[in-house]
């Protein structure tokens, strides 16, 4: 069981984790452990995914092949979200206390380079041709654009607020769409320039992003209102509001666009919007606290969705339903 506790005299956001452990304690300090959220990457050939839960200082990486554990990656702390490069051959892993984002080799699962960001690391998101990464930093409300070639930082971005994991880039690669929670908007940033070209607002605490193929439409989760939010993304306003289940984190667009599942925190669930139609059509359950964490295969039969335990469900598109589960390592 972990705790989180407020230490008097220290930063609003600094905070001493207790972890018992087999019946020992573990005392370690996280950097922002009230902000709780989850992640899951799946390589570009499906064979390889990372999971990560905020409160667990362990990140494990399975074989979807073999639908086992390959390894489980110690010596984090509140690791905040995974991606895989372009060609898969590396994997990027934020730690906002540690205030990293490592680069790890997929191949060996070694760390190759460590880029620091400082404290307050959180979303990512990694342009098509695999040169840029950009970082949202909620602690100092930034975005941090890193060149990879020389994985060197080339630029800092202000004027956000509390900047977490949702973050999406155009489908184009020319907008940047970074989501601030406590200001409850959607920032546009130019990819090239770093210019605040807008802003979106109306949300609700707002959670996960996805757009549209065409990059016309974004969809929102709103844990507050439990909603998913339907945005013009040409006139930057919410066209629609759609409810699904209590306290939606997730917003995940189906290869083919025609579905919006959202993860829904509060009941174990998730909603299935028909993005034609504007509403539910069916619900997904049998999960465990999903969170933002849902991936899909590219022929978009199959989706893969992080319990809360680390364990991933298969979701069957078809059927919309769990049809397996791949267990997580007990947390050591």
């Amino acid at each position: 069981m972990i705790k989180n506790y407020r230490i008097p005299g220290l930063t609003a956001v600094a905070f001493l984790l207790i972890s018992t452990i087999a019946g020992a304690e573990e005392t370690r300090w996280t950097f922002d452990g009230d902000i709780h959220n989850n992640s899951l990457a799946v390589s570009p050939d499906e064979k390889t995914a990372v999971a990560s839960y905020s409160e667990r200082s362990d990140v494990v990486v399975y074989d979807l092949a073999a639908g086992k554990v390959r390894k489980v990656m110690k010596g984090y702390v509140t690791p905040r979200n995974a991606l895989f490069s372009p060609d898969g051959k590396a994997i990027f892993l934020s730690d906002s206390s540690l205030g990293v984002v490592k680069k790890i080799s997929t191949g060996t699962l070694d760390v190759a380079a460590t880029l620091p960001l400082g404290p307050g690391a959180f979303g990512t998101a990694i342009s098509r041709d695999g040169q840029r990464l950009y970082v949202n930093n909620e602690a100092a409300s930034t975005l941090s654009v890193y060149d990879l070639t020389h994985d060197r930082p080339i630029a800092v971005v202000t004027g956000f607020a509390q900047p977490r994991q949702g973050i999406k880039i155009s489908p184009d690669g020319k907008t940047v769409y970074v989501t601030n929670f406590k200001g409850d908007k959607i920032t546009l940033v130019d990819a090239v320039t770093g210019d605040i070209r807008g802003e979106i607002t109306g949300f609700s605490k707002l959670r996960a992003i996805s757009v549209s193929a065409d990059g016309r439409t974004l969809y929102a989760a709103n844990s507050g209102s439990n909603t998913i939010a339907v945005v013009d993304t040409q006139k930057h306003v919410i066209t629609a509001t759609i409810p699904v289940g209590q306290d939606p984190y997730g917003a995940a667009l189906t290869p083919d666009n025609r579905y919006v599942y959202s993860g829904n925190l509060g009941d174990n669930s998730l909603s299935v919007i028909d993005t034609a139609a504007g509403k539910v059509v069916s619900t997904v359950t049998g999960l465990d606290a999903p969170r933002q964490a849902i991936v899909f295969n590219k022929d978009g039969t199959r989706a893969w969705v992080l319990n809360k335990d680390l364990s991933i469900a298969v979701v069957d598109l078809k059927k919309n339903r769990v049809i397996d589960t791949i267990k997580s390592p007990p947390q050591t």
